[in-house]
């Protein structure tokens, strides 16, 4: 039987009890927690990458966004504190809709 050690959704082992099996879980302490987040974050972000299809590439979104909650709580704000400092920085240095790729900056 496979071990695994990794951050899971909350009903992820519910569902491992409903089809007959069992598994082990442990609460996570603040260091241990936002340590598993940061993994589960880098996980997510390269299944996003493999992603060939955008139904894949949203699927793979939807759990960063999960995770990007999750850390916002931990940080101590909430979803929309966080939609706030988001906003504020693209008022105050655009966004990435406009697809400018930043090449190269002189000293003239």
């Amino acid at each position: 039987m496979p071990i695994y050690n990794k951050l899971v959704r909350d009903l992820i082992p519910k569902i491992i009890e409903a089809d007959g099996k069992t598994c082990v879980t442990h609460t996570l302490n603040d260091s241990q927690y936002i340590a598993e987040i940061n993994n589960k974050m880098h996980e997510e972000l390269a299944e996003y990458e493999e992603a060939t299809n955008a139904e894949d590439a949203v699927e793979e979104l939807s759990d960063l966004l999960e995770l990007i909650h999750a850390a916002a709580a931990y940080h101590g704000v909430t979803v929309e504190e966080l939609e706030a400092v988001r906003a504020e920085k693209a008022k105050a240095r655009g966004g990435f809709n406009e697809r400018i790729y930043l090449v190269e900056v002189a000293d003239d």
